[in-house]
């Protein structure tokens, strides 16, 4: 994929803002902060647990959106799921997420979209030059894998076959196949999320490396404190305070799209039928014992612990991509053929 050109910053300067934004929005005023430090990604590989980590520091602040997206405009999402919060559109409104920091805490923010974005590096460092970068990785097939699942899970993806999703590729780059309520279609382009050293390097080309932190998801797995511990002494922030180990988003089957969207529509109340139904049910049920029963069904129901991997198509992954973990070995100076098992990978 050819490398786009050059991005203006969305939302500010007056210049054109791009799909969905309005043009002519005021660079930050004296009284707003841009964010300091960017989870960078990638998805599924525990981002969301290093987030929640690091928001319950003191001496951090991290929005409760957690996914504002706003620097990956070659990524912008063709509409607004319905159960997701609207995003910042403009400067001034992804800016408005930090407002309620306290004076001295660092702010920063998790995207995963913007190490396989390729307009985020340069729009960051446009507004942050001192930003720290932190990126995560993971063997590309097991990665792969779990991110499948996860657009399958949010209906970004309606092929459930991982080795057809895959295939789809050049036909989707060429706007066929794309799955009608798919509200991220760039995402569907799975080779391009696992071309680690290319994303590392557009950071690299407009930051200095010393502020790019590199970590691996089996070390984030193996030990989560001591990885968090090296991201607060990367940040600067008091490394020695109780950290608490988080799990969260885990990888799940979704057995059901069309199940998982009915028991939604029902959830959030949507056109007369869902709506008399949740009166119904909020007349004779406690609120509480709602969001169990719920919770329960779904988990029960609608999702489920994944199927093992087709080891054949993953090997064939494996063997693909083999030049990727080549390259990020030497980048990093990190054996992770010998690591991840390629090295027995013709």
């Amino acid at each position: 994929m050819t490398e786009p050109a050059e991005a203006s910053l969305p939302g500010a300067r007056g210049v054109d803002a791009g799909p969905g934004q309005r043009a002519g929005t005021a660079p930050p005023s004296a009284e707003q902060r841009v964010p300091e430090f960017f989870i960078v990604g990638h998805p599924k590989c525990g981002t969301t647990a290093l987030y929640e980590m690091l928001r319950r520091h003191p001496q951090i602040y991290m929005p409760e959106v957690k996914e504002p997206r706003y620097f990956a405009t070659d990524m912008r999402q063709r509409f607004q799921p319905r159960r997701s919060g609207r995003l910042p559109t403009t400067l001034q409104e992804y800016l408005a997420l930090f407002t309620a920091a306290e004076p001295g805490q660092l702010l920063g923010e998790a995207s995963p979209s913007y190490l396989v974005s390729h307009t985020a590096a340069g729009l960051i460092a446009e507004v942050q030059p001192a930003a720290r970068i932190v990126a995560i990785m993971r063997e590309p097939a097991s990665f792969l894998r779990s991110l499948h699942l996860q657009l399958v899970q949010s209906h970004v993806e309606t092929v459930k076959d991982m080795r057809k999703a895959i295939s789809l590729e050049q036909a989707r780059r060429e706007g066929r196949r794309i799955p009608r309520r798919s509200h991220r279609p760039a995402s569907l382009q799975y080779s391009e999320h696992v071309r680690y050293v290319e994303q590392l390097r557009r950071y690299e080309a407009v930051l200095p490396r010393e502020q790019i932190l590199v970590l691996i998801y089996d070390d984030f797995r193996r030990d989560n404190e001591a990885t968090v511990r090296r991201v607060l002494s990367f940040l600067g922030v008091d490394e020695r305070l109780p950290v608490h180990s988080q799990d969260v988003n885990p990888t799940v089957l979704v057995r059901s799209q069309q199940l998982e969207e009915m028991m939604n529509a029902v959830s959030v109340g949507r056109g007369p039928l869902s709506r008399a139904a949740k009166a119904t049910v909020k007349a004779v049920v406690p609120r509480r014992l709602r969001r169990e029963a719920f919770r329960a069904l779904r988990q029960g129901v609608v999702l489920g612990e994944p199927k093992p991997p087709d080891e054949r198509f993953m090997l064939e992954l494996r063997r693909r991509f083999k030049p990727e973990v080549l390259a990020l070995s030497q980048y990093l100076d990190r054996d992770l053929v010998r690591e991840w098992g390629y090295d027995a990978i013709d």
